[in-house]
Order: C-alpha cells, then sequence, then structure tokens
C-alpha cells in the first residue's frame, strides 16, 4: 500500500508493533553520545547547574529527557549530582541540596527496564511546566517527517510502499508545506529532494512553550540552509549497522534535522536567548578537550595517568568532527542567560 513517509515512518517507529513501540533499545542498533560516556552526562550537569543558579536554586528542578530510553542519561546525570562536592553546595536558608532538588522525568514511550533508577518518573509526554533543564538527544530525528521532490509541476510529496522501500510521486505538496520549503529547503532542480521538517520545528516550538525558565537543548545530527543536501538523509539503522530506510518496523528510520528551523519556531514559541553549534564546540566550551595528561605523570602516578588517558578517548570520542562532534547543538533559554562559555560561542556565531 502506497502510503507518504510520514505515515509510514510513523507506524514503522510507534505503531503498535513499532520499531520504538515494542521497546528496542537504541545502544543495540547504533551508538550515541549518552552510551560513549558518562562525561556527556557531566556536561549535562553543568547545563543543569546553570540553570539552578539562573533560577535562584529554586526548591523544584525540573531535569526533562525527551526520547530517553532505558533512562541510561538520567540516571548517569543524578549519579554524578551526588558525587560531586560542588553540587552540595547551596545558599544559606535552601531547605534542600541540589540532589534532592532535582526531579528527573524521562519522556518515553517504549517500556523501561526494571533497573532504572527508582528515582525517575515515566510519562509519554513531557509536563506540562518545566523549570530546569531539557534535554532531546537524538530525539527530533526520529519525529517522522514527508519527503518533497521537486518536478517540473513543483514540489510533489514521495510515496512509498512500506514493505519494500520502493517509491513514486505522489500529491503536490500542500501551501504549508510549499512554504516551509521556500524558507527553510528551496528545491532548485528537478529531483532535488528535501525531508519536510514543520512537524520538527512544531514539537520543538512545543517543547519551549513548556518551559517556564530554564534551558533546553536538542543534540542531533543537523544541516542547515545553506548546506541541504540534494538528495536528502532519510537512513535506517539495525544491529549497529547502516541499513536501507525500509519503513517495515525492522529498523530505525531516521533523517537528519533543520535545526536552523527548529531554532527560529523556538524563537517564536518564546526562546529568549538562541545557540546553533556543534557538539565539539559546545563540548570543549564546557570543558571536554580530549586532552592527553602529560606523559611525565605515567611515572609518578600510573594510576591517575591512565585514568586521564581514558577520560581523553571518551572526551575526543564525543567530539570528533567526523562522528559524534559533528552532531549539531541547538541551545534555547527562557528567561535565563545562557551559560558564560556558550554565551562566548553564541557572540561568536552571530
Amino acid at each position: 500500500m502506497w502510503t507518504t513517509w510520514r505515515a509510514a515512518t510513523q507506524d514503522a517507529l510507534y505503531g503498535r508493533d513499532g520499531f520504538y513501540a515494542r521497546g528496542e533499545r537504541p545502544a543495540a542498533h547504533f551508538r550515541t553520545s549518552v552510551h560513549a560516556s558518562a562525561r556527556y552526562a557531566g556536561a549535562i550537569l553543568g547545563l543543569l547547574s546553570h540553570a539552578d543558579a539562573a533560577l535562584g536554586h529554586p526548591d523544584r528542578l525540573d531535569l526533562v529527557d525527551i526520547g530517553a530510553g532505558q533512562g541510561e542519561l538520567l540516571g548517569q546525570v543524578l549519579a554524578l549530582a551526588q558525587r560531586l562536592p560542588v553540587c552540595g553546595a547551596v545558599p544559606a536558608g535552601t531547605r534542600l541540596s541540589f540532589p534532592q532538588r532535582i526531579v528527573p522525568r524521562a519522556v518515553e514511550i517504549a517500556p523501561h527496564s526494571p533497573g532504572c533508577d527508582d528515582r525517575i518518573r515515566w510519562s509519554a509526554a513531557p509536563p506540562a511546566r518545566i523549570r530546569g533543564l531539557v534535554i532531546a538527544s537524538e530525539w527530533l530525528d526520529n519525529i517522522p517527517v514527508d519527503v518533497a521532490e521537486l518536478t517540473p509541476d513543483g514540489p510533489r510529496l514521495v510515496l512509498v510502499d512500506p514493505g519494500s522501500g520502493a517509491e513514486r510521486t505522489g500529491p503536490p505538496a500542500g501551501p504549508a508545506e510549499q512554504e516551509w520549503l521556500r524558507r527553510w529547503w528551496p528545491l532548485h532542480h528537478p529531483g532535488d529532494r528535501a525531508e519536510l521538517g514543520h512537524p520538527r520545528c512544531a514539537a520543538w516550538a512545543d517543547v519551549i512553550g513548556r518551559l517556564d525558565g530554564g534551558l533546553a537543548l536538542a543534540a542531533d545530527y543537523a544541516h542547515s540552509r545553506d548546506g541541504r543536501p540534494l538528495a536528502g538523509t532519510l537512513a535506517g539503522f539495525r544491529d549497529g549497522r547502516a541499513v536501507r530506510p525500509i519503513p517495515d518496523g525492522s529498523r530505525d528510520i531516521t533523517a537528519h534535522v533543520a535545526l536552523d528551523a527548529c531554532a527560529a519556531a523556538g524563537t517564536v514559541a518564546g526562546a529568549t536567548e538562541t545557540l546553533l553549534t556543534t557538539q565539539r564546540a559546545a563540548l570543549r566550551a564546557l570543558g571536554l578537550t580530549g586532552r592527553r595528561p602529560p606523559l611525565s605523570q605515567a611515572d609518578r602516578d600510573p594510576a591517575g595517568y591512565l585514568t586521564g588517558l581514558r577520560v581523553a578517548a571518551e572526551e575526543a570520542e564525543l567530539t570528533d568532527p567526523a562522528g559524534l562532534g559533528g552532531f549539531g547543538w541547538l541551545v534555547q533559554a527562557v528567561g535565563v542567560p545562557l551559560p558564560g562559555p556558550l554565551t562566548a560561542l553564541a557572540a561568536g556565531a552571530a
């Protein structure tokens, strides 16, 4: 049965027997920053600590992970918050310590494993009001989108057979789709393709609209208006390798994100400050340099030297421009400033 890519992907990922609905673990199919190193959680903890201070150390500090998988990132952040001495230092008169004030929530449709941290609250949708930090690591790329192709008669939607992945040209793109294409992904020559990202813009705007104060981070493979790929970016992943993007429920289906379009939607929804950069630049600004310890340390502190090498290797993977470091980072603030190191990046990009 021929259908649009958006409808086919929605069913393949989130239908009754869809890839994510049945509880597939992302770590079994592709490597993410969360699974690469707890150093990523350390950077997230830094963002949460900034939001806490900027909000005046509220009694309740929300930490919301959208597309949380099995709650690995939340668990790592909570563990780090308990261990770091600086996290226990709170202003005089504060009733609860920093870790005690964190309210972690995993937003996920798949069932969670029994071994998850029992402090984490689970829901299928984000809370209505959020004060603190929202994380969306590799979430937007799994929001289904339609595919359009430019024909001599104008842009038309591409239809797909979910069982085989075969495609054919479908109906003309509607007015909303054509307006989004004109603004964010212009098609110039017959055969040029685009992934229509307005559902992702709407989803991100919804996140920003729920933020009463704090920060929101979207980290994803991305592209910008001046460098959109002519053939699009639809891809499939299964068992740790790239496969054809056949929307039959057997594999993850993803497409890179027009984060610049999402940023504009977030601004309309109420974001007061914005940073659009790479994960490499953001993590390096937050202190993850990947720098090896001095060789002289190997003689006087062999164990510390080996630990330093491990940390450097993990940070190098997280910031590798050809890998995880090539992710786009969209950080938007509502009612608080961006963290100082990220403010400098934003000023440089302006």
